[in-house]
């Protein structure tokens, strides 16, 4: 088990490496985990439902999933607009986050803590320019985001690498 924990490991680190240093392509391979995540959890679902005999709206909705990424999948040209889309729902997530904790700082000045809320709200403007920056200028997102799944593969590869002799001693 340790050494395939060891090469799982290598793997995935090689694999990060090999994310960070190709971004936008990372990215782009990012909308098959979306295609197959709707697969996945659809036909997970629909099991269930026979598995429970419970035929409500979540077995419909789980059909819908299912649906959905073979469309994903099988129509020309529809996976590239779900890259774009995850793009602008990402960028308007970081606005919202943004616009959120200003919110939030500006309603908790008065709360004990001082100056905290001043963080907050740098914090806060920084998310809102972060925001609007990836709304116009999309590719940046796009490598940013590909470049972060590089990092996580990385950190998982070499938390895959520790954790095996963790288990060689239990």
């Amino acid at each position: 088990m340790e050494i395939l924990m060891i090469i799982l490991g290598i793997i995935m680190v090689l694999c990060g490496i090999s994310c960070v240093f190709t971004p936008l392509l990372t990215f782009i391979s990012a909308g098959y985990l979306i295609i197959a995540l709707l697969i996945v959890y659809g036909v997970a679902g629909i099991v269930k439902a026979f598995a429970t005999k419970q035929y409500g709206i979540s077995f419909i909705f789980n059909i819908l999933s299912v649906v959905l990424g073979l469309i994903i999948a099988f129509v020309p040209g529809l996976k590239l607009r779900t890259d774009g889309a995850l793009i602008t729902i990402m960028a308007i997530w970081l606005l919202l986050q943004g616009v959120l904790a200003i919110v939030l700082s500006i309603k908790f000045r008065g709360v004990q803590g001082g100056n905290k809320w001043i963080a907050a709200l740098i914090l806060g403007i920084i998310g809102v320019i972060l925001g609007l920056y990836s709304l116009f200028h999309p590719i940046v997102l796009a490598f940013t985001i590909g470049m972060l799944i590089g990092f996580y593969f990385i950190e998982s590869g070499i938390n895959l690498i520790v954790l095996s002799s963790q288990v060689s001693k239990k």
